[in-house]
């Protein structure tokens, strides 16, 4: 099972939204760099440079999934890295809410890398999905930005969940963890788990059909300023061996047939996230930019990930092996749980780890 890394990780409470709607936007307007603008699709930001030396070669027409999820894809974006280290290439930036629609994006060859939770990875690798993907990068380890979120009093354990209502969103890694911790529990059985993405959550909390719900932000944030109470954290339950992260995949033809582009953006992605850990006031601001949020809750929300580099992701514990381990140890659980047919082993999990590029960077 792959442990998390040693690197400080700052774990202050989460910081309340601003404000909504127009109110939001008129904020966002004074916190951005000249010439940025907070919307997420919005061109990248003017004035940002390569910072290797660009491959006007590269001519690949790539297709990206990306999410709402604090980490270096979204500096990586923001700053059109890609674009301006391939300046011949086409980088269609395609956004998606969830890892469910990610696995099917792959699964009609409608993108060609995506990012979703290691349990929505690891679906889409195991049966009865068993796509043709491989895993190219691990952007995060996955701590206080989800958590079990309780609006009953009485909960203040994994325990008490017995007799409960609560709500996660099914395949997910918040899915893993809470079905993992409960088994642990004993509780198994005991407890009515209930089908709800996260936009859906607040209102059933504030009519009182849930108790509790493991989610993630800023959804996690919403829940508390509603009158939740955090009761345990992903952080926490890695503690206790369940591991969860965020992964990225590309699938296997793409990457046989564009290995300079896979080694571009793989360098991209260590520099993006290299300046995540080196300079996070500097990276919160386009973070921000592309979530719609001040620099202030963007920095609350990375306080709730750890970061990996090349360097990371380059030994044993990653792409050198741990990587198919935990994967293999993930799609066991989801074949307990019938959220697949069944799991291959580590071997052939490490299969479909693609570690070429991310070693060449470490080197």
């Amino acid at each position: 099972m792959i442990t998390t890394s040693t690197r400080p990780r700052r774990r202050e409470l989460p910081i309340p939204l601003l404000a909504i709607g127009m109110v939001l936007l008129l904020v966002l307007a004074g916190c951005v760099q000249p010439g940025r603008t907070s919307h997420p699709d919005s061109d990248p930001v003017p004035g940002a440079s390569c910072p290797v030396t660009p491959d006007p070669s590269i001519t690949t027409h790539a297709r990206i999934a990306w999410q709402g999820i604090a980490n270096g894809d979204l500096l990586v974006k923001d700053l059109g890295l890609l674009e301006k280290c391939m300046p011949n290439a086409t980088i269609e930036w395609l956004r998606f809410n969830g890892g469910n629609d990610v696995i099917q994006a792959f699964g009609s060859s409608s993108i060609d890398i995506g990012i979703y939770g290691s349990s929505a990875g690891v679906k889409a690798m195991s049966p009865p999905l068993d796509l043709p993907i491989s895993l190219v990068w691990v952007p995060d380890v996955i701590g206080s930005s989800e958590a079990l979120v309780a609006f009953d009093e009485e909960i203040t354990s994994i325990e008490d969940l017995a007799g409960k209502r609560v709500a996660v969103t099914f395949g997910a890694t918040p899915h893993y963890v809470l079905l993992s911790m409960m088994s642990a529990a004993g509780i198994e059985g005991q407890v009515e788990v209930i089908n709800l993405t996260n936009d859906k959550m607040p209102a059933a909390a504030r009519a009182g059909q849930i108790d509790a719900a493991w989610t993630w932000e800023p959804t996690l944030t919403e829940l508390t300023d509603i009158g939740g109470t955090v009761v345990i954290d992903s952080a926490e339950a890695a503690e206790q061996g369940f591991v969860t992260f965020d992964m990225q995949t590309a699938r296997d033809e793409f990457i046989e047939a564009e290995p300079e582009f896979m080694l571009m953006w793989t360098r991209m992605q260590d520099h993006a996230a290299q300046r995540v850990i080196e300079d996070p006031e500097l990276a919160a601001e386009s973070i921000s930019a592309q979530l719609g949020i001040t620099p202030a809750v963007a920095l609350d929300q990375m306080s709730g990930y750890t970061y990996l580099t090349a360097d990371d992701l380059a030994g044993e514990e990653w792409m050198g092996g741990g990587a198919a381990e935990s994967i293999a140890s993930t799609a066991e659980f989801l074949a307990q749980v019938r959220q697949s047919t069944g799991a291959h082993t580590p071997e052939q999990y490490a299969e479909q780890v693609y570690g070429d590029a991310v070693q060449e960077v470490a080197e």
